[in-house]
């Protein structure tokens, strides 16, 4: 049911999000620095926010109010985006969304791992991924079919996103049970301090740096739409981006996410990184959008390599009692990392041009392949 509460709440959020880069650009007049900031101060924020959650759901030893909460300010932040008239307004609705995708994410990824068993957790992550990614294609499918009815009209289309979010949450109200664990409520400390961060252990640390660097390589998909519409990709069909990258996404998360109980998690993330050079060199290299539509899809097959992979690798290091604030801090390096990887990507897309961009995307996956490379086998299980 988590899997189909997220579908729902990424059909609203992806209907918006596959069109914002070309509303900011052909109808706010912004930059790609402009929406590099937006979407890395929106995405870091998410991540960011998640450490305190996940350490509030380990405190609570209860997962799913915090889930709630947080599924419900992203639905209440969904109007703002139809009612935008400036880049700053733009700004204020993305950091209040993230803000709520920020207290959900932590204690909803724990509370996938107090659900399953640890022999099938990487299958659990990729069908969560999978069901996750459904409804980020779905979602841009519909923001092309309600830009074609409604003649162009991004205000307009950007109200339907309320109805799928409001759904998402009273899914997970009343379609959710989160299991009676018996947890011992754990006395509400920061989860910044020295005695949390050496009980996580060097193993789990470990992760949080190949996940940091990871994202410094993977800067917001944003760039991809803008490349896109820079190939000649008309405004209606900005969506198609998305929806291109997350079919192969939703095909590839659950296979990968039940490779990653049986074979070596070095190999399979390593070979995630190499798709991503190679999409990043396609899509630099890229003249027309057959060629674009080709880096989008690798782009895709790399997230469904990875993305579900670095969770169980986070779930499997961390200490039980300390699994929300384990998501939480993976999140707080991943937010960091993306505020600088979108900031620096619209910088060199303005001074150096879009190829830049992506070669240095794949710079930072080359070292993010050594460092996987050169970690202990432990880390990786195999």
């Amino acid at each position: 049911m988590l899997g189909f509460v997220s579908l729902f709440m990424d059909v609203s959020s992806e209907l918006i999000h596959s069109l914002l880069p070309v509303f900011m650009v052909s109808s706010l007049g912004a930059t790609a620095l402009a929406v590099g900031v937006v979407e890395g101060v929106a995405e870091s924020t998410a991540l960011i926010v998640k450490v305190f959650s996940g350490a509030l759901s380990d405190h609570l030893g209860r997962r799913k109010s915090l889930a709630v909460i947080g599924y419900g300010l992203g639905a209440i932040s969904k109007p703002l985006f139809a009612l935008a008239l400036t880049v700053n307004w733009v700004l204020a609705a993305r950091f209040m969304d993230r803000i709520g995708k920020g207290i959900r994410g932590a204690p909803r990824d724990a509370l996938v791992a107090d659900l399953v068993p640890a022999e099938i957790r990487g299958a659990a992550y990729g069908l969560r991924q999978s069901l996750d990614t459904v409804g980020a294609f779905l979602g841009p499918l519909l923001g092309v079919g309600l830009m074609l009815a409604w003649a162009g009209d991004f205000r307009t289309v950007f109200w339907f996103a309320v109805i799928p979010a409001v759904v998402a949450v009273l899914l997970l109200m009343l379609g959710v049970k989160e299991p009676g664990t018996g947890a011992t409520r754990r006395k509400l400390t920061s989860p910044i301090q020295w005695a949390t961060l050496s009980e996580l252990g060097g193993a789990y640390w470990f992760v949080v740096v190949v996940g940091g660097v990871f994202t410094l390589a993977r800067f917001s998909e944003a760039f991809l739409i803008l490349r896109a519409q820079q190939q000649g990709l008309p405004d209606t069909y900005a969506p198609l981006v998305l929806v291109v990258m997350n079919v192969v996404y939703a095909l590839t998360a659950y296979p990968a996410g039940k490779l990653a109980d049986r074979m070596s998690h070095r190999a399979l993330l390593g070979f995630g990184l190499v798709m991503l050079i190679v999409a990043d060199l396609v899509l630099a290299q890229a003249q027309g959008l057959a060629a674009v539509a080709i880096g989008v899809a690798i782009w895709g097959l790399h997230l469904g390599m990875t993305q579900g992979l670095l969770a169980t690798m986070v779930a499997n290091t961390a200490p039980a009692h300390l699994r929300g604030t384990a998501f939480g801090f993976f999140n707080l390096a991943s937010g960091l990392a993306m505020l600088v990887a979108s900031a620096l990507a619209g910088l060199l897309w303005d001074t150096l041009g879009a190829a830049v961009t992506f070669y240095a995307g794949a710079a930072f996956s080359l070292a993010a392949f050594i460092l996987v490379a050169l970690g202990k086998t432990r880390v990786f299980r195999a």
